[in-house]
């Protein structure tokens, strides 16, 4: 017998046997229903769920919003030593915000990947219901090797109409194997959600940590208003002795800085190529641990009334050995006693280091270093060597020029 026929009579059977009733285009209506099943309670329940997290995070959006505008009014106002504690007060409020919204973005991350695995699931169990239907009339086909009851169905008048539905019926079978394709494919979609959302929950592990890390910062920053206050004896005019001290600090350094780069590099292009070969931009962190406490041009930050801020500052405890983020040449090594210290060195390629707030310099102007050596210790702590003015705690500034213009140093670190 053609395998064809034998494939249209063993449809037959298995439609008139009752286990599989299905017929012309109640046929495509099951498999319409089984590609679309509903979404069960548990996947709505994770709906809700994300929902609120994201209600939740908009309020958070909404106060964080509120705290970056009180520090930009306080810096607008005049500078007094109230506004100080405002500032570091809000920075401190904001950071941990920003904590709690990254949490809660890490819940709702979770959630997401927990859904999805439901929908992976649910995916399989469909697309398991589909094979069997398919091996169910495979298994009919070849269930039974007696034909004379198909002879005589074949030659029952009754049955003419279903000999002309042979061909849609071979359509549906196409149909079938189609949607069992298209649900893999669904599946496999899925899966690879699944492993972005995974990938992206790690990614906010590591924001959070770095959040967390910010926000002792900004608390040791903010237990040195302590500090503060004693240096300024609480006396609004102490602080703004100290504040006008500050300001010709930072523009003597920027002024110093800005012409040592010209001369150094006038003075390098004389030198021997041997010496030059030392010069390399490649950079590595300067201190240990690599959290960063405030950003190149930081908004928030709490002396831009003074200056834009062109460096960052990475938390780092007082004397924290300083290492040569590259190789190069020792154009400023400044000692300033109680007031603020700092080392340049200049780099290949038109690259320029500083190192602001150190407590102690190992190396001299007009020598060279390599790469990963100790070049001072950190400091920063209020009224300790090398701090300067209005300093509210340990840490190291750290620039980087490009043909003497400041640029972000996290562009050149790894």
């Amino acid at each position: 017998m053609p395998r064809k026929i034998k494939l249209i009579l063993g449809i037959l059977l298995f439609l008139l046997s009752g286990s599989f009733i299905l017929f012309g285009r109640e046929i495509s209506q099951a498999i319409g229903e089984s590609a679309s099943s509903e979404i069960n309670e548990e996947v709505r329940d994770i709906n809700r769920q994300i929902e609120e997290k994201k209600n939740k995070l908009k309020e958070i959006e909404g106060t964080q919003a509120a705290y970056s505008q009180a520090i930009k009014k306080k810096q607008g106002e005049r500078a007094g030593l109230n506004n100080q504690l405002a500032i570091i007060e809000n920075r401190e409020k904001k950071a941990e915000l920003d904590i709690m919204g990254t949490q809660i973005e890490i819940d709702r991350v979770s959630l997401e990947i927990e859904k999805t695995g439901l929908e992976i699931r649910e995916k399989e169990e469909v697309i398991g219901e589909k094979k069997n239907h398919i091996s169910k009339i495979l298994r009919m086909v070849y269930k039974k090797d007696d034909t004379s009851v198909l002879e005589i169905l074949l030659l029952n008048d009754s049955f003419s109409e279903f000999l002309n539905e042979v061909k849609y019926l071979e359509d549906v079978n196409s149909e079938i194997k189609d949607a069992i394709e298209e649900l893999k494919s669904d599946k496999t979609a899925l899966e690879a959600e699944k492993t972005a959302l995974g990938g992206k929950n790690k990614e906010l592990e590591k924001q959070k940590e770095v959040l967390e890390n910010k926000k002792l910062a900004l608390a040791a920053e903010y237990d040195n208003k302590n500090i503060l206050l004693e240096q300024t004896r609480s006396s609004e005019a102490e602080y703004q002795r100290l504040l006008a001290l500050a300001k010709r600090e930072q523009a003597s350094a920027a002024a110093d800085i800005a012409g040592l780069e010209r001369t150094a590099r006038e003075k390098l292009a004389k030198l021997d190529a041997g010496k030059l070969e030392l010069l390399d931009s490649t950079m590595v962190w300067p201190v240990p641990k690599n959290v960063v406490t405030a950003s190149f041009h930081d908004p928030d930050y709490p002396f831009r009334y003074i200056f834009e801020h062109p460096a960052i500052d990475i938390r780092a405890g007082q004397a924290t050995t300083i290492r040569a983020a590259a190789s190069g040449y020792v154009a400023r090594a400044k000692n300033s006693g109680m007031g603020y210290s700092y080392i340049m060195l200049i780099h290949g390629d038109g690259l320029s280091t500083v190192y602001g707030h150190v407590s102690k310099i190992f190396v001299e102007e007009d020598e060279y270093v390599t790469q990963g050596q100790v070049i001072g210790a950190s400091g920063g702590m209020p009224g300790t060597p090398g701090a300067g003015n209005l300093t509210t705690g340990p840490h190291l500034h750290f620039e980087t020029r490009l043909n003497g213009i400041p640029v972000n140093p996290l562009d050149y670190l790894p």
